[in-house]
């Protein structure tokens, strides 16, 4: 009964709340989510006497929210303004939206009135198609105009205009070949080169993978990267990977022994009292407790070190005035380690994280060719990161 009276009061707060948050959108002047809500709670039991608050706000919300829609394409159209198209074909398709969500809940009722609530539909075919056709036309002769301009910013423009375009009226005269030729006018092309200041030979499979910029997965539609160059492209920027210097620890062996010890559980035993009598339980069974003993071990243990630190600087290059943008430092390393145990005694006085390392057998060193190439891995999402956190063009 309890868990029946706090769904009902549960229920009852809920319903308070959003009706609470309708009434505070519609005195905001947010009429749409004042509408939304109002259409959520009409949707199921619209003739119940509970949903008539409903019905008084959503009547209310959806004359003024035409009112005012009404009143603003009226303002845009006498502006006569090109920039206002997009918004005047906007509202119009927000006027037609608004009454076709309402339209499956009618007839709405309002019992003490005894009348149905009322909402003046309006036909607005007309105004989404001349907007639309208005604005169409504006942006595809605009966008004639910025693709003279020799712009890269105007070519992007170009692009997202008439991508939208594209969208609200497909096929719209020869819009999709200018944004082709906008995405190809509007895109940056970056030679990426190498540089080796170091005094050793860098592993030619590294620089391939540090030039392989389809493993980047930039995602940058405005950025294309190439490490050759192609006949034809100009390339607006460059990028300079510059190793700084390349260096690599010996092969270290460092071994030591040493002891440990610690009490362990050994199976059970029965317990005895301080007279040395067995404790018995209420069956009269003795009473089991855990074996304790002191267990030791001898560990001798080896340690395999080797590593490899790699520092760079990533540059970037204006090519049309041949002037550093920006540079970035980098710093990887790769620690190779094999740690491997023998032992003499329990091993269970060992930490149980240690058993590992018993497991374990002496292995060859990696070459110096292979150390540079494994930190290089760790270099290449370096620079990842600063291709991701920097642009060319600011």
């Amino acid at each position: 009964m309890k868990k029946i009276t706090l769904i009902i009061t549960l229920f009852i707060l809920l319903t308070s709340c959003s009706l609470k948050q309708t009434k505070n959108n519609v005195s905001a002047g947010n009429y749409d989510p004042a509408i939304d809500i109002a259409l959520s709670n009409l949707r199921t039991n619209k003739d119940k006497k509970s949903k008539q608050d409903y019905i008084y706000l959503l009547e209310e919300a959806f004359a003024k929210a035409k009112e005012r829609d009404l009143n603003t394409i009226s303002f845009l159209s006498k502006e006569n303004i090109p920039s206002n198209l997009e918004k005047i074909y906007n509202t119009y398709l927000a006027l037609n939206d608004r009454q076709e969500k309402i339209k499956p809940l009618l007839p709405l009722k309002l019992i003490k009135e005894g009348r149905n609530a009322i909402f003046p539909f309006d036909n607005y075919n007309d105004g989404i198609i001349s907007s639309k056709n208005a604005l169409s036309n504006y942006l595809y002769t605009n966008s004639k105009a910025l693709m003279l301009t020799k712009n890269k910013m105007n070519y992007r423009k170009v692009y997202d205009d008439l991508t939208y375009l594209e969208k609200i009226n497909p096929n719209y005269k020869d819009a999709n070949k200018i944004i082709e030729e906008a995405q190809f006018k509007g895109t940056d092309y970056v030679i990426v080169n190498t540089q080796n200041e170091t005094n050793m030979i860098i592993p030619v499979q590294l620089q391939n993978d540090l030039l392989d910029f389809k493993s980047y997965k930039l995602n940058d539609k405005w950025t294309i990267y190439h490490s050759v160059k192609q006949k034809n492209t100009y390339y607006d920027y460059g990028m300079l990977i510059n190793f700084r210097s390349i260096l690599i620890s010996p092969e270290q062996i460092k071994e030591r022994e040493f002891v440990k010890e610690r009490q362990i559980v050994d199976g059970q035993k029965q317990q005895v009292d301080a007279n040395g009598k067995i404790v018995l339980d209420r069956r009269g069974k003795p009473v089991m407790v855990d074996n304790l003993v002191n267990a030791s071990v001898r560990i001798y243990e080896v340690r395999q070190l080797k590593s490899c630190q790699i520092t760079a600087k990533v540059d970037f290059v204006d090519n049309k005035t041949n002037q550093s943008l920006e540079s970035f430092p980098i710093a990887s390393e790769f620690v190779f380690e094999n740690i491997y145990s023998t032992y003499k005694g329990d091993r269970r006085a060992a930490d149980d994280s240690y058993y590992n390392y018993f497991d374990k057998k002496i292995v060859p060193f990696p070459t110096s060719e292979q150390m540079v190439y494994d930190t290089g891995e760790d270099l290449k999402a370096k620079i990842n990161s600063v291709i991701s956190r920097n642009s060319f063009r600011k």
